[in-house]
């Protein structure tokens, strides 16, 4: 059965939403950079901490992980900074 939604990995990085991660004082520059980036198909993609085991066993009733997601966590006010580079729905 198809996915209603698949990733497409040929899309290439376009834009970075909001500040990068040392602007913003979240990381050095060198092995911690969490960052939320517009790929060039529209899809958003997000690097942050793997916390996929920590999460699994108790997130809530309305939420899944599939075969191939893993659930990160990024600052919250790397969302907020962000919030002026993504378009209203």
């Amino acid at each position: 059965m198809a996915r209603a939604w698949e990733a497409d990995p040929s899309a290439s990085f376009e834009k970075r939403l909001g500040k990068s991660a040392k602007e913003l004082g979240t990381s050095d520059g060198r092995d911690e950079c969490p960052d939320i980036w517009q790929l060039s198909n529209g899809d958003i993609a997000v690097i942050g901490r793997d916390l996929t085991e920590d999460y699994g066993a108790r997130l809530p009733d309305s939420v899944t992980l599939g075969p191939g997601e893993r659930l990160v966590v990024i600052p919250g006010h790397m969302l907020s900074a962000a919030k002026t580079d993504i378009a209203d729905a």
